[in-house]
């Protein structure tokens, strides 16, 4: 399978030394005066696939929201490849590298397959003035969408629909993705094939993902695994030792 290289340059300084793509350090984050964040400490290396993990309402999906920008931080630090990110818009944070993968995909259903795909090139440097070529890895990894080039993104079901928001973010060359609850609502047989697509995506790619997920199965794939409770990081290793207790309480299987 060829690959969707990342060209993004890296600056060489503090936490890039260290194996360190992603830092985050003390980071809080408030809904008017609802502490919704709490000192949150987590760090992704190149290549490495974590997953967070925890129940419903505990900060999973602000903390993504507000690595791409999409909430403020009232403290903390936000670094990607050792350059600090804090207070950069979200399409400053899309091409510095990072893509995303809301909960509920957020596909533009009036667009074709092909014209969403071709809004994932507004990350890349010139954005879509000076990118519109589509990667044809992207159809190796979801060949349905190749297909489906023509068809309006609203009439794909739901597991395409994800397929193409993946596709989407991954043409924008990030170095660090962020995905949302990406088998939510997705039948078992389309959830396996994004499973392998993003295994293929890291081993193709040196590229990190940053997963949110309640699927056992997917959470089993990454490598590392952070637990959140009351807006906090409360445990954190290896997914491979995850007991049976932890599961329970943090995905409720």
């Amino acid at each position: 399978m060829t690959s969707i290289t990342t060209s993004r340059p890296v600056p060489v300084s503090g936490d890039q030394q260290d194996g360190t793509l992603l830092s985050i350090r003390g980071l809080n984050v408030y809904y008017g005066e609802s502490h919704i964040l709490r000192d949150v400490d987590l760090s992704i290396r190149p290549g490495q696939m974590a997953c967070l993990i925890g129940l419903n309402g505990v900060g999973k999906t602000t903390l993504l929201k507000t690595l791409i920008g999409l909430l403020k931080q009232r403290s903390g630090s936000l670094q990607l490849g050792g350059r600090e990110i804090s207070d950069l818009p979200p399409h400053q944070r899309a091409r510095a590298g990072i893509g995303y993968v809301p909960q509920g995909r957020e596909i533009i259903p009036q667009l074709t397959v092909r014209e969403n795909l071709l809004l994932g090139l507004e990350a890349l440097p010139g954005g879509l003035a000076k990118n519109r070529h589509i990667d044809p890895v992207v159809f190796e990894l979801f060949p349905v969408l190749e297909k489906f080039l023509n068809r309006r993104g609203g009439d794909l079901s739901g597991g395409q629909q994800q397929q193409l928001a993946i596709a989407r973010a991954l043409l924008g060359k990030p170095r660090l993705l962020l995905l949302d609850e990406p088998t939510e609502g997705i039948q078992p047989n389309v959830v396996l094939d994004i499973e392998r697509a993003v295994q293929r995506i890291i081993a193709t790619t040196g590229i990190s993902v940053l997963l949110v997920e309640h699927h056992l199965h997917f959470v089993r794939q990454s490598d590392w695994y952070y637990a959140m409770q009351k807006g906090g990081v409360v445990a954190s290793g290896p997914t491979a030792d995850l007991s049976q207790e932890m599961i329970h309480r943090f995905l409720s299987v």
